[in-house]
């Protein structure tokens, strides 16, 4: 372990990134409330397509902006398959299978996963208060894990628990990726673009739960929240970190 020359890092920087897990945090509460009303995969669905139409506007190239190139598509293909649909998947069905508790905690490991992924596929380098971070993350995450629940028999499930472990790894893999696009694409475009990408893959899984649903059985209240929850995730959620990790990048090294 080394440790990284310093850079000034601006503080807008990091309080864009603690306000993106902030919204993790809340929209981890959303989607416990939400998987009990609609099925995993709908809801998924539900949320990228408000999203898009909500980002319509975003996916337009920009003046000055570069064009995509095939390395830029295939990164973001990648990124929308990991970071979006595969993220999504895993934590709905994970917060449907264990406490809102139990993932707020392991959510919260997002950071120290990602210094992780970016010294091991960027070459960065790791310091001792990140590598403290990173211990503190894996322990929480540990004792939430062996933590034995009374009542509600899906609260503290080892199967849940893991399903978000692997949400945690998507997500922090999708601001990896992201790091090599910003150079090249704007925030917002780029979740725009992301967010497209994770409604044309479970849009087949959406559309067969769709057909079986009574969207009548659904109130005002549960479709205010999914279109709150949709538009803090992709409108909010997703330019933010990238916003953060664009202001990182660009930094001189």
């Amino acid at each position: 372990m080394t440790t990284a020359p310093h850079r000034h890092i601006p503080l807008h920087s990091y309080l864009f990134l603690a306000s993106a897990m902030a919204l993790v945090g809340s929209y981890v509460g959303f989607s416990k409330l939400l998987v009990v009303v609609f099925p995993i995969f709908l809801l998924a669905w539900l949320r990228f397509g408000i999203a898009a139409v909500a980002m319509a506007a975003w996916v337009k190239r920009t003046p000055g902006e570069s064009r995509l190139d095939t390395h830029d598509r295939k990164l973001l293909f990648l990124e929308s398959f990991l970071g979006n649909f595969l993220f999504s998947i895993c934590m709905l069905f994970g917060v449907a299978k264990t406490s809102a508790l139990a993932a707020g905690v392991i959510m919260a490991a997002i950071p120290g996963v990602v210094a992780v992924l970016s010294a091991v596929f960027l070459r960065e380098r790791i310091n001792l208060r990140v590598a403290m971070g990173i211990g503190c993350a894996v322990g929480g995450i540990a004792i939430v894990s062996m933590v034995r629940h009374d009542g509600d028999g899906s609260a503290g499930s080892l199967v849940g628990n893991l399903l978000l472990v692997g949400a945690v790894i998507c997500e922090a893999s999708y601001v990896v990726i992201g790091k090599r696009l910003t150079g090249n694409v704007s925030a917002k475009r780029i979740s725009a673009l992301v967010n497209l990408w994770g409604l044309v893959l479970v849009t087949p899984f959406g559309v067969w739960q769709a057909v079986q649903f009574d969207f009548g059985t659904v109130s005002r209240a549960s479709w205010g929240l999914l279109l709150f929850y949709s538009l803090t995730a992709q409108l909010i959620l997703t330019p933010v970190w990238s916003a953060a990790v664009y202001w990182n990048e660009s930094l001189p090294k």
